[in-house]
């Protein structure tokens, strides 16, 4: 656990250089806005360590995973997110000498990202032969215009030099995950136009899997402060460089404002792409800095004024759910139906960058909630426009039906491990379930009708196929997975993910009698198909225990060693970087919820009694090592009375990044876990239910706050609600009146 940033309820300020942890400090400064981002590089020259990356969305490369244990069925390539040109490049030279913060010395020195606003800045000072040096940063990227980054540099010295401005775009990069350094890139070009708008063309390399390849151009226009003595170019394959030379008296302030558009083959037409990339940054020019700056405080401001979470009385707490849905809405805000949320988002390459079950689990929520339907509705129609992958999976394994993938850029099934691919298949509950909670909570059955009843006939189809009939215990039985809890690999009858399986068969029969009957005619269901689905959602085999009173997270579980967490010493923690694969699959130790992922997403149909057994058995075993693990623990612990438990939870989540909990966040930050520390205020503590149909709050206060507020879209309606020890305030800021049940009585709402 280590925190480089000072407690503040807007921003991340870190006051020292941190050359040990920079690449820790450069994955908690990433910006993003949801068409590209990068991580908290700095611009100029640093010889250090540190992990340079900059990540467009939807562009990556499938690298080869034939191996020697490649077997039939197998994915033929492992999807990764590639390294994108660096666009923030700006050395700095003094003298001829260029400004590097891993030699140079450093007097001063802070790097702040603004949440509110969506800005990173930094201001240092170094000590060179004839005085000092101040240098300023302060850079975003655009959410009105996706495309644009725009960043602004100044530089002031005490003494008389020479100060060398070099903005550059620079295609010559590489993934650290690369073999040998192996690059994706091809360069295709560079130029300068009469305008001066300087740009670099690169394309994916030729690859043999079919895969759509991708083509990039960057184009940067420049604005000094005040005429240079010396205005050049320079170009070379894959790189530009504009060279501004000053000379400067003692005080003088110089400096430039950089421009930066980056359009895709994605978004545009061959013909166009390069086009728009010129003009998108001569036009961001001509607004000019400042105007894009005023243009990105409102954007925020709209933003935030929905979704912000206020939190009394917890700084640290404040920052960190604040933090969190910052770095949510950076990598992610459904302006595109192609696109979903990476894992790491844009902040760094551990999974490949790509969709993971935890969208459907932990962040479709959130976004329903506060940033609306249609951005919740882009991320239900991505598993829809990805369906035929979803069947492809399913054939692969000589399976009917649909398997979602764990991994994957366009439904097909891109991942190198064989107990995660082909064995974590509980991932296809999530996506039904996600289309059940999505329709529960808008009252709205059209996506459902039009799209989501395909997505969820291909997924029973597919556990009606993956299950098998035991004759002597006369029920049905699901073999050889991995549940959630991924320190257990290859087990039977994983509790999970039956009962998952057996209530998917269930709701699709139900909702199969529903659709229109337009719809219902071309999904070619009889009835010998709806019994069928039936007749194994009845008879799945659900391990127990009736001495202890609980599920068994799968067959052999009650046969090992059972200790809790607390009994390993803090040496041996994080174990998953301590033991041994073989000693960690042997262990108790689960890395997050399994048996309680199924009774948080069907709580529902449980009594409170039930869900206490079961998670007084199962959290003391649970050592949290994945980052999607405590905010479920979290809700359940608040909706069966254990507060301290859920505070305990909430902190970990909510700043699981920000105190780098795990060991881990150098890597890239957890963006989809980052839901859950709205899930944990908003479900946990306001104890929030929507899944009957019915909106209701049970809330309760945390020790050592004084009150917490959020506000919701509900049907129509935009909702405050507030707690603090006094009082719980429901308010109805717009929509027309609604009733809801506040701890268990009805209350109406008027605007």
């Amino acid at each position: 656990m280590k925190t480089l940033f000072a407690y503040d309820p807007w921003r991340l300020v870190e006051r020292e250089l941190h050359r040990e942890d920079m690449r820790l400090s450069e994955s908690m400064t990433s910006i993003g806005n949801g068409h590209m981002g990068m991580r908290g590089n700095f611009e100029e020259r640093y010889s250090g360590d540190c992990h340079r990356g900059t990540y467009l969305a939807g562009v990556w490369f499938p690298d080869k995973t034939r191996v020697g244990w490649w077997k039939n069925g197998y994915p033929l390539y492992f999807g990764k997110v590639i390294n994108a040109m660096n666009i923030i490049s700006l050395r700095v030279r003094i003298d001829r000498e260029d400004i590097d913060l891993a030699t140079d010395e450093v007097v001063s020195f802070t790097r702040m990202l603004d949440m509110r606003e969506g800005v990173l800045s930094r201001d240092f000072v170094i000590r060179r032969e004839g005085g000092t040096v101040r240098v300023s940063f302060e850079r975003f990227v655009s959410i009105d215009r996706p495309e644009i980054l725009a960043l602004r540099c100044r530089v002031t010295a005490d003494y008389a030099c020479k100060v060398a401005l070099l903005p550059a775009i620079d295609a010559d990069v590489h993934n650290e995950d690369a073999n040998y350094d192996e690059t994706f890139w091809l360069f295709e070009g560079e130029e300068e136009s009469e305008s001066g708008v300087l740009s670099v063309a690169v394309r994916t390399k030729e690859n043999p899997f079919g895969t759509p390849r991708f083509a990039v151009v960057g184009a940067m226009a420049v604005t000094p402060t005040e005429k240079p003595r010396k205005n050049k170019t320079s170009t070379q394959e894959g790189y530009v460089c504009r060279k501004l030379v000053f000379d400067c008296e003692p005080g003088q302030t110089v400096g430039c404002d950089k421009f930066v558009c980056v359009t895709t083959s994605r978004d545009h037409s061959e013909e166009a792409f390069a086009l728009s990339a010129h003009d998108g940054a001569m036009a961001a020019q001509q607004a000019g800095y400042d105007a894009l700056r005023r243009e990105q405080e409102r954007a925020w401001a709209r933003r935030w004024e929905k979704a912000d979470v206020l939190i009394a009385g917890d700084v640290a707490a404040q920052q960190g759910i604040r933090f969190n849905i910052f770095q949510l809405f950076s990598t992610y805000y459904g302006e595109d139906a192609r696109l979903n949320i990476g894992p790491k988002g844009f902040t760094g390459e551990k999974y490949g960058g790509a969709t993971y079950w935890d969208t459907e689990a932990y962040c479709l929520p959130l976004y329903t909630a506060i940033a609306g339907e249609e951005v919740a509705q882009n991320l239900l129609k991505y598993r829809w426009l990805q369906l035929d992958g979803a069947y492809h999976n399913a054939r692969e394994q000589g399976l009917p039906g649909a398997l979602y993938p764990m991994v994957t850029f366009t439904g097909v099934e891109c991942h190198n491990e064989w107990e995660i691919t082909f064995e974590e298949i509980h991932r296809n509950s999530a996506i039904a379930y996600a289309i059940y909670a999505y329709t529960q909570y808008t009252g709205d059955r059209g996506y459902l009708d039009t799209y989501g009843i395909d997505v969820l006939l291909g997924i029973a189809r597919f556990w009606a196929g993956r299950v098998h009939y035991c004759a002597k215990k006369d029920c049905y039985m699901i073999h050889g997975v991995t549940g959630p809890n991924e320190y257990e690999n290859n087990v039977n009858n994983n509790w999970y993910t039956n009962r998952m399986a057996a209530w998917v068969l269930s709701y699709t029969a139900e909702q199969l009698m529903l659709v229109p009957r337009e719809k219902a005619q071309t999904l070619g269901v009889g009835a010998e198909e709806l019994r069928r689905f039936r007749e194994i959602s009845e008879k799945m085999y659900l391990p127990c225990d009736e001495e202890l009173g609980i599920f068994v997270q799968h067959d052999t579980f009650l046969d090992k060693e059972l200790r809790p967490a607390s009994s390993l010493s803090s040496e041996e923690r994080p174990i998953n970087q301590h033991w041994s694969w073989d000693k960690i699959l042997r262990s108790c130790f689960i890395k997050q919820a399994d048996t309680l992922q199924g009774l948080y997403f069907l709580e529902h149909l449980y009594d409170k009694e039930t869900i206490r057994r079961n998670f007084e058995f199962y959290e003391p075993m649970t050592v949290h090592e994945s980052s999607l693990s405590p905010c479920v623990h979290s809700i359940l612990a608040a909706s069966i009375g254990r507060l301290d438990k859920a505070q305990e939870l909430y902190q970990r989540t909510a700043r699981l990044d920000l105190d780098n909990i795990n060991n881990d966040t150098g890597d890239g930050l957890h963006i989809t876990s980052m839901a859950g520390s709205w899930l944990s205020i908003v479900q946990g503590f306001a104890g929030m239910r929507t899944i009957t149909g019915e909106l209701s709050f049970d809330p309760q206060l945390p020790d050592g706050w004084d009150g917490y507020a959020f506000k919701i879209v509900y049907r129509g309606r935009l909702i405050e609600v507030s707690v603090t020890r006094e009082s719980t305030g429901l308010r109805l800021l717009s929509g027309e009146p609604l009733t809801v049940a506040l701890k268990g009585k009805q209350v109406e709402l008027r605007s």
